[in-house]
C-alpha cells in the first residue's frame, strides 16, 4: 500500500531531507537560508516571524506566491513596512487577499512576543497548535486555523502534525480514506490526521514529512 509514495524516497529523498533540516534549524536558531532549487529558483533568509508570515500569505492561496513574497518582502519588511506598503507589496504579486493579508501581517506583530513565549514554555505541539488556533486562547494568532497553525509550527521544527490542505484532501479521498466533498470541519481535520498517521506508520515517517512526499506527488515539487 501507498507504493507511490514509497517510490518518491528514491526520488526526492535528499530534498525532503535538507528542507527539514532547513525547518529544524529556523526552529533551533530562529533563522534558516532556504533553498528550493531545482523546484524554484529562489534563495533566501528567512526568520520566525517571516516565517508565520509565510503562513498566513500561503492560507487560501498557494505555497509558491507566498514563498516569493517571503522572499520580496523579507524579514525586516515584515517587521518595520506599514500597513499600506505591505499591501502594495502583496497586491503586485497577484493575491487576491492584499488588504487582508497585510492587515494581518500587522496585528500578528503586536502578538508574536506572545507566540514566542508559548513556543518556549509549552513543548506539547498540539497544545501550541491549539492554542495559536483557539479564538479564546491570548495566543491565537488572527488568521489561523488549524491547518495555519500546523504549518507554523511543521515549518519550525514540528514534524509530528499534519497539514491538511487540499492536496492531502485529495490524496486522502482519492484513496477513499475520507468521505468526498466533505467540508474540512476541525472534526474531519482530526480524522484526516489520523487517516495520515496510519499512513505514516506504514511508512516509518513523521507528519510532516509526508506531507513534503504528497505534496511532491500532487505538484512535482518540494517547497514547504
Amino acid at each position: 500500500m501507498f507504493e507511490e509514495l514509497k517510490a518518491l524516497r528514491e526520488r526526492v529523498g535528499p530534498q525532503v531531507e535538507k528542507r527539514l533540516a532547513q525547518f529544524r534549524e529556523l526552529g533551533a536558531k530562529g533563522r534558516t537560508v532556504f533553498d528550493f532549487r531545482p523546484f524554484a529558483d529562489l534563495v533566501y533568509e528567512a526568520d520566525l516571524f517571516s516565517e508565520l508570515c509565510f503562513c498566513l500569505l500561503t492560507a487560501n492561496s498557494s505555497a509558491l506566491m507566498g514563498i516569493k513574497l517571503q522572499k520580496t518582502i523579507g524579514p525586516e519588511g515584515f517587521r518595520h513596512l506599514s500597513q499600506e506598503e505591505l499591501e502594495k507589496a502583496i497586491a503586485s504579486a497577484g493575491h487576491r487577499f492584499a488588504r487582508q493579508r497585510a492587515h494581518r501581517i500587522v496585528k500578528a506583530r503586536e502578538s508574536f512576543h506572545r507566540v514566542v513565549e508559548l513556543l518556549s514554555s509549552q513543548k506539547d505541539p498540539r497544545q501550541v497548535r491549539e492554542l495559536l488556533s483557539n479564538p479564546s486562547s491570548p495566543y491565537k494568532v488572527e488568521g489561523f486555523g488549524l491547518k495555519e497553525a500546523s504549518h507554523f509550527l511543521r515549518n519550525i521544527g514540528y514534524e509530528g502534525l499534519a497539514i491538511v490542505d487540499r492536496h492531502v484532501l485529495r490524496y486522502l479521498r482519492e484513496r477513499a480514506l475520507l468521505p468526498p466533498k466533505s467540508t474540512l470541519t476541525k472534526r474531519l481535520y482530526l480524522r484526516a490526521e489520523g487517516e495520515l498517521q496510519r499512513v505514516c506508520d506504514s511508512l516509518c515517517m513523521s507528519q510532516g514529512e509526508l506531507d513534503l512526499y504528497i505534496f511532491y506527488y500532487k505538484t512535482g515539487k518540494v517547497l514547504k
